[in-house]
């Protein structure tokens, strides 16, 4: 497909004109979404957290103290993250604070830090794709890549929490796993992962998947001990080192949600009896089948009986705060339980990846090839079908599907234009590249057609939703003198991200109980709303009509106090302050 100097130097010198359709990329997304950096539109309740627990670090806050003063006050909340994510965005910041000051200087940080670890994922899937599929065919790995909606939205500016590090750590795994140097990418694997679960455990299964992978590989030919022990060593170590550095005071107990002494243990076994494994390699192939068995029973049995509180949700959170909070966030709800325009342009990319790594897989047996086509095979069809249990694995899902589409494009295209009919070589080509870009295009057909268009009810709701913790609706809370402010849960790490305020709660398992006090308190009588909110020390009440969270309580406690003051219902204990015309919120004094 390419010849004479520009097979040479795509093959030479992928790395720096990866880097250089990198730093273009990059470039261009800050131009695009220049409005919102610098207006600081984090748009997730996780990028508001991210920024204040990097405030709150250069401010003077402990290394391992992740304790959110400002929510929830005066005690605050521990937070589940580590300090590994921070270092980047925090580097930026006091870079840029002597040239720009520091309002400029974080605005800057939070839209350059999410562009960071993408550059990582054009690497390691133009590692991936030129192993799998051709030494010339990583541009369009690129390409796909970037045909990726979900995923690319974790690369954003201002997207600055942690997935976007994750998915990249996925990638150099999967780099890893397709390496045919295998103490190399075994290194790869353990390290990726060992990194990925030091942030978080959000890509728990993928590490887990990995490990078998190559456990089965081990199974099945003997010469990748070296690879299974390398991967087991860097697993162990790299996660106790992960754990040491970055794992927080609150990190110390037995919980489940993070790398806390549970999850260390089991990383640590697991390096261990795969490490003995590799090392041991007994020739027989149903001998080593019964002892990675065996030490998988281990594990297993193991965990079950010494940690049996984390058989259950990670979270660790109460029956009412399930049902109530954790069960109603939408991306941990099952892909076919959200509407099909948004279910439609995360899903289809998958398939076509799984299909594109299935044919390649079966085109490569009785290569060498095969082994890694089967790992690429079974890392996406394992990401598809976690879609089926969470939306939330969309953008590793996306992403892992690029090397299958690259492979069937790399197919089909060639084919197609060579054909004699122009019919064929045109239409046919065209109906190739929507469909192995076809997240792309899925996105575009819902954006543009009549496709499953929302109601006017839910288009109330987003826009209320999305005007409401901007920071011109926001910033005129600072005419008032600080103070904790009673307000909905998405909203508090808003709150205390653009004003100088205090909020009750976020949208954080371990803040639990003041999740339970705010619904509550919405939901109930207005005297136990006045008894909570002076509880929390709360004296001002803000609102947001029409936001999402705002109808909930509506529907759940028709009556309840938030219904009456949807109604206008007036209370002698509460004050409107006058807020800028065309506000869409509203606050109160709470008097005493």
């Amino acid at each position: 497909m390419v010849d004479g100097t520009v097979a040479r130097t795509l093959d030479r010198d992928w790395v720096r004109l990866s880097l250089i359709a990198w730093v273009g990329i990059a470039i261009y997304y800050v131009a695009q979404r220049w409005t919102g950096i610098h207006y600081l539109q984090l748009g997730d309740t996780d990028d508001n957290m991210r920024l204040m627990q990097v405030r709150a670090w250069l401010g003077g806050q402990g290394w391992y103290d992740l304790r959110q003063y400002r929510l929830n006050p005066p005690l605050g909340f521990d937070m589940h993250w580590s300090r590994l994510v921070d270092l980047p965005l925090a580097a930026l910041i006091v870079l840029l604070r002597p040239f720009v000051g520091p309002r400029e200087a974080e605005m800057l940080a939070c839209g350059i830090a999410p562009l960071l670890p993408l550059g990582i994922v054009m690497l390691g899937i133009g590692a991936t794709v030129r192993r799998l599929v051709s030494v010339y065919a990583w541009p369009l790995g690129i390409v796909l890549l970037l045909c990726c909606s979900a995923t690319m939205m974790m690369y954003m500016p201002e997207r600055i929490d942690h997935h976007g590090w994750q998915l990249a750590m996925l990638s150099l795994a999967v780099a890893g796993l397709s390496d045919p140097k295998g103490a190399r990418g075994g290194a790869i694997v353990g390290v990726a992962s060992a990194v990925s679960l030091t942030i978080g455990l959000e890509m728990l299964p993928y590490a887990a998947l990995a490990g078998l992978i190559l456990t089965l590989r081990w199974i099945w030919d003997r010469s990748e001990a070296p690879r299974l022990a390398i991967y087991a060593l860097c697993l162990g170590a790299g996660s106790g080192l992960g754990y040491a550095l970055f794992a927080s005071y609150a990190d110390a107990v037995l919980r489940c949600d993070a790398l806390t002494p549970v999850w260390l243990s089991v990383m640590v076994m697991a390096g261990a009896l795969l490490f003995a494994l590799g090392w041991a390699n007994p020739a027989n192939r149903w001998v080593r089948l019964g002892l990675a068995i065996a030490a998988g029973a281990i594990i297993v049995v193991g965990f079950a009986l010494v940690f049996p509180q984390c058989l259950g949700r990670p979270e660790q959170a109460s029956p009412e705060l399930q049902k109530n909070w954790l069960n109603m966030i939408r991306e941990a709800k099952p892909i076919y339980s959200h509407p099909f325009r948004v279910a439609f342009p995360v899903a289809a990319m998958p398939i076509v990846g799984v299909i594109g790594a299935a044919v390649a897989t079966w085109r490569a047996r009785g290569t060498e090839l095969r082994g890694a086509w089967a790992t690429v095979l079974l890392f996406v069809t394992g990401a598809a079908l976690l879609l089926l249990w969470q939306a939330r694995a969309g953008p590793a899902a996306q992403m892992l599907s690029v090397p299958g589409a690259v492979a069937l494009g790399w197919l089909l295209v060639p084919s197609l234009l060579g054909n004699r009919s122009a019919l064929v070589r045109v239409l046919g080509t065209v109906a190739a590249v929507v469909v192995i870009g076809s997240g792309l295009f899925a996105g575009l057909a819902i954006r543009f057609l009549p496709i499953d268009r929302p109601s006017k009810r839910v288009q109330i709701i987003d826009r209320a939703s999305g005007q409401c913790p901007t920071m011109t609706a926001l910033r005129p809370l600072d005419r008032y003198p600080a103070q904790t402010v009673f307000s909905f849960v998405d909203l508090g790490p808003r709150i205390i991200t653009i004003t100088h305020h205090d909020a009750v709660a976020g949208p954080y398992h371990r803040n639990g109980a003041a999740i339970l006090d705010v619904q509550h308190a919405f939901s109930g009588s207005p005297e136990n709303f006045r008894a909570i909110a002076k509880r929390h020390g709360a004296t001002l009440l803000l609102v947001c009509p029409n936001m999402a969270e705002s109808t909930i309580y509506r529907v759940r406690a028709p009556g309840g106090f938030y219904d009456q003051l949807a109604h206008r219902k007036t209370f002698d204990w509460l004050e409107e302050l006058p807020m800028p015309a065309k506000s869409p919120l509203r606050l109160w004094r709470i008097k005493d």
